[in-house]
């Protein structure tokens, strides 16, 4: 995988809610402009030749998952994914079951 300069101290965070999970996965990179936001997303979207984000965008739909980029220009790039009810559970925990 080909480094992004500048990108350093990525983050994943987990907030728990009961219908639905989000997972946030952050960096402090140069972030992505807001007119790539959807088009990184599209098949004929490519960076060296890789189906990349499309592909993985693809999968995780046909799961009911979604992914989203909302970081902000600049201050680095914020993927979402949100996992909706029936899709997750947390260990221990008999309320976070479908």
């Amino acid at each position: 995988m080909p480094e992004i300069p500048g990108a350093a101290g990525g983050r994943v965070r987990v907030p728990e809610r009961y219908d639905s999970v989000t997972l946030f996965f952050e960096d402090n990179g140069v972030g992505i402009p807001e007119a790539l936001k959807e088009k990184i997303f599209l098949s004929d979207f490519s960076i060296e030749k890789r189906a990349g984000l499309f592909l993985a965008r693809e999968i995780l739909e046909i799961t009911g998952i979604t992914i989203r980029e909302t970081g902000e220009p600049g201050k680095g790039a914020r993927f979402e994914m949100r996992i909706p009810k029936g899709g997750f559970r947390f260990p221990g925990d008999p309320k976070s079951r479908s």
